[in-house]
């Protein structure tokens, strides 16, 4: 028995913070198909595809006799991680709508079994206003973050105008809409004021923000403070890797959790005949250049590893947990690749992921998907009203463009 403990393979020491007594996060990513669901494939892909891709789809946790977190590789029992709910039949796209609201909700609030490998899958086999169909991951934090587990995604899926060629990704960033007069102010934006599209994106985040703080509490809120916890993927790399390459011992982009937190302070509003959106993106971009380059991200690193060693890893998780809670928001975003994906002969849509068991109320992700960015907004229900703040991101988004507009139109 000994033996077979030692062989056990060690949890990393953030896979154990974030399935702890303080933190338990997992991942919801959605792919949204274009035609209805044939689920009769689903067993032989997940066997034969999706397992193989990495253990920690086969194994759980265990502790050992020295409170450390070891994986332990076992059976997995396909129809446990499969679910196909039943809804009411013969309902128009927006009962659909209605209904898959209501159970991506629940389902963002329900832990994954501990006595098993840590994944699900969600088969949603009614017609939405989005799509056809709709799958679910559910895939525990601990297993790796957004890279590692964007990398896994893909590896179930393939090209669907040729799925002999690889999926490609964009070299530096997205595009929103460059054609005819946008591509102008995209220009103005990045050449005058080195503004990039993530930037502008994060700019409007914040700045929509900021608008709906100032209508929820009647104009009070323009010096509130609002701190949003921004993720960094700590990895040099230009495009995903095969896992192959990501498993290696000394692999450049390595499979697991490899990122940092970055509190960014919300740039202030100003009254609203002096606002000038651009300076608003230009501030936030500013601050989070500074923080990027400052050493807190890497003492704080370094002080929850010290914690870890004396005290564990639940007291350091209750370190990273009170961290998390200095933030009011949280932000990630993940590149997706440009041509159009297929699972199992599903031409997939649309996608977009979610991060739920942290502690903000409010976390915004945003993925590109053939030249499409996918903003998501995850809010706790009857605390922050999304519609809202949705429409004020879309204004925001919108002022920047029309700012940006004006400026060319003075020009000429």
């Amino acid at each position: 028995m000994e033996k077979e403990e030692d062989a056990l393979e060690p949890v990393s020491p953030t896979g154990q913070y974030f399935n702890s007594l303080a933190l338990n996060l997992s991942v919801l990513g959605v792919l949204e198909t274009e035609v209805p669901i044939d689920d009769s494939k689903t067993i032989p892909l997940v066997r034969d595809v999706f397992l193989p891709i990495n253990p920690r789809f086969s194994s759980i946790m265990l502790i050992d006799e020295n409170g450390e977190k070891r994986w332990k590789k076992v059976e997995v029992k396909l129809k446990d991680h499969v679910y196909i709910p039943i809804f009411p039949e013969e309902m128009s796209p927006q009962f659909y709508d209605d209904y898959f609201e209501d159970y991506l909700s629940k389902l963002s609030t329900l832990q994954l079994p501990q006595s098993q490998p840590l994944w699900e899958i969600h088969l949603i086999k009614y017609p939405t206003s989005n799509a056809a169909g709709t799958v679910i991951f559910k895939i525990h934090h601990a297993i790796g973050d957004g890279y590692s587990l964007m990398g896994a995604l893909l590896s179930c899926l393939q090209r669907a105008d040729n799925p002999s060629l690889p999926l490609t990704f964009p070299s530096v960033q997205p595009r929103v809409d460059t054609s005819g007069d946008h591509r102008t102010i995209w220009l103005l934006l990045n050449f005058k004021y080195y503004l990039t599209i993530n930037d502008v994106i994060t700019g409007s985040i914040f700045l929509g923000t900021r608008l709906y703080m100032q209508e929820m509490s009647k104009g009070s809120s323009d010096h509130s403070n609002c701190t949003a916890l921004v993720l960094l993927n700590t990895r040099m790399f230009r495009s995903y890797q095969s896992i192959q390459e990501m498993v290696k011992p000394k692999a450049e982009s390595p499979w697991g959790n490899h990122f940092a937190f970055l509190h960014v302070q919300l740039p202030e509003l100003v009254a609203s005949t002096e606002l000038n959106p651009i300076e608003f993106v230009r501030k936030a971009q500013q601050i989070i250049k500074r923080k990027r380059s400052s050493l807190a991200v890497y003492l704080t690193a370094a002080f929850v590893e010290i914690v870890k060693k004396l005290k564990g890893h639940e007291v350091a998780a209750q370190c990273i947990h009170k961290t998390l809670l200095n933030a009011s928001m949280a932000i990630t975003n993940m590149i997706g690749p440009v041509e159009k994906m297929s699972l199992a002969n599903h031409p997939i849509k649309g996608m977009y992921f979610a991060v739920f068991g942290n502690p903000q109320s409010l976390t915004i992700t945003i993925v590109s998907y053939m030249d499409e960015l996918r903003v998501t907004v995850g809010a706790e229900k009857g605390f922050i009203d999304v519609q809202k703040l949705k429409s004020y991101i879309e204004e925001a988004f919108q002022m920047i463009l029309k700012s940006a507009a004006c400026e060319i139109q003075q020009m000429q």
